[in-house]
C-alpha cells in the first residue's frame, strides 16, 4: 500500500488504557516509512491521547511530521481529570495545527469533530471494541471516504503489510 503524501487519522476509544502502545508505535513508524506526514489526532482521553505521544515519540526523529490537533471547542479539556489534562497541554504544546469543531459545546460536536478528523485521510487507525460509540461512528464515516482502516484492538485486522 503506497500512502505517499496522505493523511493518518486516529480513533479509539475513550477507556483505552495502553494494551497496544507498542503495536501503535509500530504501525505509526511504519506508515512514516511509507511517506505518511500529516498525523491527526482527536485529543479525547483514551486511545487519542496515547496516539498523539506515539507520534510525538516518533516526531522526536523527524522533524517534518506535522502533528494536528482535532478539538471538539476550545474549552474540551476542562473536563479532564488533573493527569489528563496534563497530558493533553504538553501535546498541544506539541502539535502544528489546532482545529476547532465548535466555539461552543453543541450536542453534535463530538460527531462534528470526528467529521473533520477523517474528512481527507487515507488511513484510519483505530482502537475499536465493536460498541455503539463515536469510535463507531468514525470508523463508518472514514469507510465511506474510502479509508484504509487499521483496527489495532483486533489482531485480524492488523494488517502487518502496512
Amino acid at each position: 500500500m503506497n500512502i505517499e503524501n496522505n493523511i493518518v487519522a486516529f480513533t479509539g476509544h475513550r477507556t483505552y488504557s495502553g494494551a497496544a502502545n507498542e503495536q501503535l508505535r509500530d504501525v505509526v513508524a511504519r506508515l512514516y516509512e511509507r511517506g505518511a506526514r500529516i498525523f491527526r489526532v482527536g485529543m479525547a482521553v483514551g486511545f487519542d491521547l496515547h496516539a498523539a505521544e506515539a507520534v510525538i515519540a516518533l516526531k522526536e526523529h523527524h522533524a517534518d511530521i506535522i502533528l494536528e490537533a482535532y478539538v471538539p471547542w476550545p474549552e474540551f479539556a476542562t473536563r479532564f481529570d488533573t493527569s489528563a489534562r496534563e497530558r493533553y497541554n504538553t501535546i498541544i504544546r506539541e502539535v502544528a495545527v489546532i482545529r476547532y469543531a465548535s466555539p461552543c459545546y453543541t450536542q453534535d460536536v463530538f460527531h462534528r469533530r470526528n467529521d473533520m478528523l477523517v474528512e481527507g485521510a487515507t488511513t484510519l487507525v483505530a482502537w475499536y471494541e465493536h460498541k455503539r460509540s463515536g469510535t463507531e461512528y468514525t470508523i463508518r464515516r472514514a469507510r465511506r471516504g474510502g479509508c484504509h482502516i487499521i483496527n489495532l484492538c483486533e489482531v485480524g485486522l492488523f494488517d502487518t503489510s502496512i
